[in-house]
C-alpha cells in the first residue's frame, strides 16, 4: 500500500520537514519567544455578548514560537498531554489575521486539522515554509476563496516503527482518542471554535488524508469535511493481527456503509485528491470507493491533478485549486458584530 511503501517523493518531504524542524530549534533565541492568541479582546468581550454556535476558550496557555509570517502572525507550538489518549505529543497551530480583529472578537472560527503523509512524527511538516500552507490559506480567505480557518497539525503517530491508522488498536498507544478528543479539546481551551461540526475538518497527504477521512466518517458529530490527498481506503497497519473485529469497526468502508444505514446525523463531505499518474489499481479503488458510497450523508467528489503522481507538494497545491474553496461554501466563517 502507498502509505507503507512511500515513494522517494514522500521520504524527501519528510526528510527536509525534519531538517527545517532541527533548524528551527537550533536557531539562537528561538525556543524562548512564547505567544498567546488570545488577544486583548478575546474572552471577556465575547463573553459579553458572544455570538450564536461560539464555544469560548476555556483554559488558554502560551505557545513556544515556532514560526512568524510575513503578515505578523504567528504558527505556536505546545506539547500536549492527552487526557483522554494518554499520549503525550506536539500540536502546532497558526491563527489568521482575522481572529485578532476587534470585530471578530464575539465569532467563531472554523478549524482545519492538517495532517502530513508518512509516519507524520516527530514532525508536522505543514507548519514549514516550504508549504506556505498558512500564507495560501490566507490569500485564499482574502480573495474569498476560503473561510479564515484556525490550522491545527497535531503529530499523527506515537513513533516512526508504525502506522497506527488514526484508531485505537488495542494494546497500542489511543491515537484514535488522541485525534478525536485530544487535539479537539486543546483547540476548544484556546480559540472561539464552532460548537456544530460544520466549523470542524481536515486536510491530508498519503496516510494523513486517510486519517483525517476516517475521523470524519467515524465521527460526524464533531467533523464535518475532510480533503484527503491520495488516501488508502481501508485500515492495513500491522497492529492490528488478532484484532480483526477492532480493525473492521475502524473500516473507512464500514464506516461509510454504517453512516448511510443510519442517514447521519449530518452530512460529511470528502473530497479526494488524486494525481493522474498514480498506479491504476489505486485510482481504480478510489473511483469504487466513491461509486459505492456517494449517497445519503456521504458526499464524495474526485479532484484529478494533472501530470502528478503520489505528492504531497502536488496535493497541497491542489488543495487550493477548487477544493478548499468549494468545501468551504459549506463551512460557517466568522461574523462580525
Amino acid at each position: 500500500m502507498k502509505r507503507l511503501k512511500r515513494p522517494y517523493i514522500t521520504a524527501v518531504i519528510a526528510t527536509l520537514a525534519i531538517a527545517a524542524a532541527l533548524v528551527a530549534v537550533l536557531r539562537p533565541g528561538s525556543g524562548k519567544d512564547e505567544v498567546s492568541f488570545g488577544g486583548t479582546h478575546s474572552t471577556q468581550q465575547a463573553k459579553a455578548n458572544p455570538a450564536a454556535d461560539v464555544q469560548l476558550p476555556t483554559n488558554p496557555r502560551d505557545w513556544e514560537t515556532q514560526r512568524t509570517l510575513a503578515d505578523g502572525t504567528t504558527i505556536g507550538v505546545t506539547t500536549l498531554h492527552g487526557a483522554k489518549s494518554g499520549f503525550e505529543g506536539k500540536v502546532w497551530v497558526w491563527a489568521p489575521k482575522e481572529y485578532k480583529d476587534p470585530k471578530y472578537a464575539n465569532s467563531a472560527f472554523p478549524v482545519l486539522i492538517a495532517l502530513p503523509g508518512a509516519y507524520g512524527f516527530p514532525n508536522n511538516y505543514w507548519w514549514g515554509k516550504d508549504f506556505s500552507l498558512q500564507e495560501k490559506v490566507a490569500q485564499a480567505a482574502a480573495q474569498g476563496k476560503s473561510k479564515p480557518y484556525i490550522i491545527v497539525m497535531p503529530v499523527q503517530n506515537p513513533n516512526r516503527d508504525h502506522y497506527y491508522d488514526g484508531a485505537d488498536i488495542p494494546g497500542q498507544p489511543k491515537m484514535g482518542t488522541w485525534m478525536s478528543e485530544d487535539v479537539p479539546n486543546l483547540v476548544k481551551e484556546n480559540f472561539r471554535t464552532y460548537k456544530s461540526p460544520e466549523g470542524w475538518g481536515f486536510f491530508g497527504s498519503s496516510s494523513g488524508g486517510y486519517i483525517g477521512m476516517k475521523m470524519a466518517l467515524e465521527h460526524p458529530d464533531k467533523f464535518s469535511f475532510a480533503i484527503a490527498g491520495g488516501p488508502d481506503t481501508f485500515p492495513d497497519s500491522p497492529l492490528w493481527k488478532g484484532h480483526e473485529k477492532e480493525k473492521q469497526a475502524n473500516n473507512p468502508e464500514q464506516l461509510a456503509a454504517d453512516l448511510i444505514k443510519k442517514g447521519g446525523p449530518t452530512k460529511v463531505r470528502i473530497t479526494m485528491l488524486m494525481g493522474d499518474k498514480e498506479p491504476a489499481k489505486d485510482l481504480e479503488r478510489i473511483k469504487d470507493f466513491i461509486a459505492m458510497y456517494n449517497k445519503g450523508p456521504v458526499a464524495i467528489d474526485l479532484h484529478m491533478i494533472p501530470n502528478a503522481g503520489h505528492d504531497g507538494y502536488k496535493y497541497g497545491t491542489a488543495l487550493f485549486q477548487g477544493p478548499l474553496e468549494n468545501i468551504s461554501k459549506h463551512v460557517p466563517g466568522p461574523v462580525a458584530g
